[in-house]
Protein backbone atom coordinates (compact mmCIF):
# COMPACT_ATOMS: atom_id res chain seq x y z
CA UNK A 1 0.00 0.00 0.00
CA UNK A 2 1.77 3.19 -0.94
CA UNK A 3 -0.17 5.15 0.95
CA UNK A 4 0.91 3.34 4.10
CA UNK A 5 3.30 6.42 5.58
CA UNK A 6 2.35 8.72 3.19
CA UNK A 7 1.03 11.89 4.43
CA UNK A 8 -1.30 14.51 3.42
CA UNK A 9 -1.91 17.57 5.14
CA UNK A 10 -5.62 18.24 6.79
CA UNK A 11 -8.32 18.20 4.14
CA UNK A 12 -6.44 16.18 2.08
CA UNK A 13 -6.51 12.66 1.49
CA UNK A 14 -4.16 9.72 -0.31
CA UNK A 15 -4.72 8.27 -3.52
CA UNK A 16 -2.89 5.98 -5.51
CA UNK A 17 -2.54 6.58 -8.85
CA UNK A 18 -2.95 4.56 -11.84
CA UNK A 19 0.85 4.28 -12.07
CA UNK A 20 1.03 3.23 -8.36
CA UNK A 21 1.76 6.43 -7.19
CA UNK A 22 0.63 8.01 -4.09
CA UNK A 23 -0.63 11.76 -3.87
CA UNK A 24 -3.07 13.91 -1.90
CA UNK A 25 -6.38 14.63 -2.90
CA UNK A 26 -9.34 16.91 -1.20
CA UNK A 27 -11.23 15.16 1.28
CA UNK A 28 -14.92 14.42 0.07
CA UNK A 29 -17.03 15.84 3.15
CA UNK A 30 -19.67 13.57 2.02
CA UNK A 31 -17.54 10.54 2.67
CA UNK A 32 -16.19 11.99 5.98
CA UNK A 33 -17.39 8.75 9.00
CA UNK A 34 -19.92 9.98 11.14
CA UNK A 35 -19.63 12.23 14.15
CA UNK A 36 -21.72 12.57 17.72
CA UNK A 37 -23.16 16.12 18.10
CA UNK A 38 -20.30 16.92 20.69
CA UNK A 39 -18.10 16.74 17.93
CA UNK A 40 -19.58 19.17 15.30
CA UNK A 41 -17.25 21.75 14.61
CA UNK A 42 -18.35 25.58 13.77
CA UNK A 43 -16.02 26.98 10.72
CA UNK A 44 -15.60 30.87 10.32
CA UNK A 45 -17.82 31.07 8.11
CA UNK A 46 -20.65 30.65 10.80
CA UNK A 47 -21.78 27.56 9.57
CA UNK A 48 -21.55 23.86 11.39
CA UNK A 49 -20.20 21.25 10.46
CA UNK A 50 -20.66 17.46 11.24
CA UNK A 51 -16.49 17.35 12.14
CA UNK A 52 -13.18 18.97 11.21
CA UNK A 53 -13.29 16.08 8.46
CA UNK A 54 -16.14 17.34 6.50
CA UNK A 55 -15.00 21.21 7.70
CA UNK A 56 -11.26 20.89 6.25
CA UNK A 57 -11.73 18.75 3.47
CA UNK A 58 -15.01 21.56 2.23
CA UNK A 59 -11.68 23.89 2.83
CA UNK A 60 -9.76 21.73 0.70
CA UNK A 61 -12.57 21.36 -2.31
CA UNK A 62 -12.79 25.48 -2.01
CA UNK A 63 -8.89 26.26 -2.61
CA UNK A 64 -7.83 28.48 -4.64
CA UNK A 65 -10.96 31.09 -3.70
CA UNK A 66 -11.38 33.79 -1.08
CA UNK A 67 -14.00 31.50 0.38
CA UNK A 68 -11.37 29.12 0.98
CA UNK A 69 -8.74 31.29 2.11
CA UNK A 70 -11.02 32.88 4.64
CA UNK A 71 -12.36 29.30 5.66
CA UNK A 72 -11.23 28.32 9.20
CA UNK A 73 -11.99 26.54 12.51
CA UNK A 74 -13.65 29.19 14.65
CA UNK A 75 -14.61 26.66 17.76
CA UNK A 76 -15.56 23.01 18.87
CA UNK A 77 -19.52 22.68 18.89
CA UNK A 78 -22.38 23.34 16.84
CA UNK A 79 -22.48 27.42 16.01
CA UNK A 80 -24.26 29.35 18.28
CA UNK A 81 -24.74 33.18 19.01
CA UNK A 82 -21.63 34.77 20.66
CA UNK A 83 -22.06 37.86 22.26
CA UNK A 84 -19.72 41.00 21.69
CA UNK A 85 -16.56 41.10 23.90
CA UNK A 86 -17.01 44.63 25.65
CA UNK A 87 -13.80 46.77 26.84
CA UNK A 88 -14.53 45.81 30.43
CA UNK A 89 -14.90 42.27 29.58
CA UNK A 90 -11.87 42.41 27.81
CA UNK A 91 -9.87 44.12 30.61
CA UNK A 92 -10.69 41.37 33.05
CA UNK A 93 -10.04 38.14 30.21
CA UNK A 94 -6.51 37.87 31.38
CA UNK A 95 -7.13 37.57 34.99
CA UNK A 96 -9.31 35.00 34.47
CA UNK A 97 -7.02 32.84 31.98
CA UNK A 98 -3.91 33.23 34.45
CA UNK A 99 -5.93 31.62 37.02
CA UNK A 100 -6.64 29.33 34.55
CA UNK A 101 -3.74 27.92 32.98
CA UNK A 102 -2.05 27.91 37.03
CA UNK A 103 -4.70 25.73 37.96
CA UNK A 104 -4.54 23.68 34.22
CA UNK A 105 -0.70 22.81 35.46
CA UNK A 106 -1.66 22.16 39.26
CA UNK A 107 -4.58 19.88 37.99
CA UNK A 108 -1.39 18.24 36.00
CA UNK A 109 0.69 18.00 38.66
CA UNK A 110 -1.40 16.11 40.75
CA UNK A 111 -2.27 13.44 38.24
CA UNK A 112 1.30 12.96 37.79
CA UNK A 113 1.78 12.25 41.54
CA UNK A 114 -0.19 9.21 40.56
CA UNK A 115 1.15 8.40 37.07
CA UNK A 116 3.99 10.29 35.46
CA UNK A 117 3.76 11.94 31.58
CA UNK A 118 2.13 14.64 31.19
CA UNK A 119 4.79 17.10 32.98
CA UNK A 120 8.55 16.42 32.06
CA UNK A 121 10.76 16.53 35.24
CA UNK A 122 11.68 20.00 34.62
CA UNK A 123 7.98 20.99 34.42
CA UNK A 124 7.07 18.81 37.63
CA UNK A 125 9.54 21.03 39.49
CA UNK A 126 8.60 24.13 38.50
CA UNK A 127 4.61 23.13 39.55
CA UNK A 128 5.95 21.42 42.71
CA UNK A 129 6.76 24.77 44.00
CA UNK A 130 3.51 26.72 43.27
CA UNK A 131 1.34 23.66 44.27
CA UNK A 132 3.45 23.98 48.02
CA UNK A 133 2.82 27.06 48.72
CA UNK A 134 0.85 27.67 51.23
CA UNK A 135 -0.45 31.30 49.92
CA UNK A 136 -1.83 29.85 46.51
CA UNK A 137 -5.20 30.33 45.59
CA UNK A 138 -7.40 27.18 44.80
CA UNK A 139 -9.49 26.99 42.25
CA UNK A 140 -12.57 28.42 42.28
CA UNK A 141 -15.07 30.72 40.61
CA UNK A 142 -13.26 34.07 42.44
CA UNK A 143 -14.26 37.55 41.52
CA UNK A 144 -12.19 39.58 39.39
CA UNK A 145 -10.96 41.55 42.79
CA UNK A 146 -9.53 38.62 44.51
CA UNK A 147 -8.07 37.65 40.95
CA UNK A 148 -6.50 40.90 40.90
CA UNK A 149 -5.26 41.27 44.54
CA UNK A 150 -3.88 37.82 43.92
CA UNK A 151 -1.61 38.38 40.67
CA UNK A 152 -0.17 41.47 42.51
CA UNK A 153 0.19 40.05 46.05
CA UNK A 154 1.85 36.40 44.16
CA UNK A 155 2.54 37.76 41.08
CA UNK A 156 5.55 35.04 41.12
CA UNK A 157 3.06 32.19 41.01
CA UNK A 158 1.31 33.57 37.11
CA UNK A 159 4.71 33.59 35.10
CA UNK A 160 5.29 30.27 34.99
CA UNK A 161 2.10 28.85 33.51
CA UNK A 162 1.41 31.98 31.06
CA UNK A 163 4.98 31.02 29.30
CA UNK A 164 4.24 26.98 29.51
CA UNK A 165 1.06 27.96 27.81
CA UNK A 166 2.92 30.22 24.91
CA UNK A 167 5.68 27.14 24.60
CA UNK A 168 2.94 24.50 24.24
CA UNK A 169 1.27 26.09 21.63
CA UNK A 170 5.07 27.04 19.67
CA UNK A 171 4.99 23.82 17.78
CA UNK A 172 4.75 24.19 14.23
CA UNK A 173 7.46 25.65 13.67
CA UNK A 174 8.88 26.37 17.29
CA UNK A 175 10.11 30.07 16.41
CA UNK A 176 8.70 32.08 19.31
CA UNK A 177 6.04 32.92 17.66
CA UNK A 178 2.39 32.11 17.55
CA UNK A 179 0.74 31.72 14.22
CA UNK A 180 -3.32 31.84 13.53
CA UNK A 181 -3.09 28.03 13.45
CA UNK A 182 -0.79 27.59 16.61
CA UNK A 183 -3.38 29.50 18.36
CA UNK A 184 -6.18 27.56 17.06
CA UNK A 185 -6.08 24.59 19.66
CA UNK A 186 -6.31 26.61 22.67
CA UNK A 187 -9.06 29.39 20.89
CA UNK A 188 -11.64 27.18 19.27
CA UNK A 189 -12.27 25.18 22.80
CA UNK A 190 -12.52 28.29 25.07
CA UNK A 191 -14.61 30.27 22.34
CA UNK A 192 -18.01 28.82 23.62
CA UNK A 193 -16.78 29.26 27.01
CA UNK A 194 -14.80 32.76 26.95
CA UNK A 195 -16.03 34.93 23.98
CA UNK A 196 -13.53 37.49 24.54
CA UNK A 197 -10.52 35.35 23.41
CA UNK A 198 -10.30 36.33 19.88
CA UNK A 199 -11.00 39.87 20.58
CA UNK A 200 -7.99 39.16 23.38
CA UNK A 201 -5.63 37.16 20.64
CA UNK A 202 -5.94 40.03 18.31
CA UNK A 203 -5.17 42.71 20.40
CA UNK A 204 -2.34 40.89 21.52
CA UNK A 205 -0.49 41.60 18.11
CA UNK A 206 0.72 44.83 19.00
CA UNK A 207 3.09 44.89 15.57
CA UNK A 208 -0.53 43.93 13.72
CA UNK A 209 1.37 41.44 11.87
CA UNK A 210 -0.83 38.55 12.39
CA UNK A 211 2.02 36.99 14.49
CA UNK A 212 2.05 36.77 18.30
CA UNK A 213 5.71 37.46 19.91
CA UNK A 214 6.77 36.24 23.27
CA UNK A 215 6.92 39.63 24.37
CA UNK A 216 3.86 40.41 23.45
CA UNK A 217 2.54 37.05 24.83
CA UNK A 218 3.28 38.30 28.25
CA UNK A 219 2.59 41.92 27.70
CA UNK A 220 -1.21 40.95 27.54
CA UNK A 221 -0.83 38.84 30.73
CA UNK A 222 0.94 41.31 32.47
CA UNK A 223 3.97 39.84 32.54
CA UNK A 224 7.10 42.20 33.11
CA UNK A 225 10.20 41.53 31.04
Amino acid sequence: DTCRNFKCKRGKVCHTEKQGKPQCICQDPAACPPTKDYEHVCGTDNKTYDGTCQLFGTKCQLEGTKMGRQLHLDYMGSCKFIPPCTDYEVEQFPLRMRDWLKNILIQYYERDLNTSGILTEKQRNKVKKIYQNDKRLVAGDHPVELLLHDFEKNYYMYVYPVHWQFHQLDQHPVDRLLTHSELAPLRASLVPMEHCITRFFQECDGDQDKLIALKEWCHCFGIKE
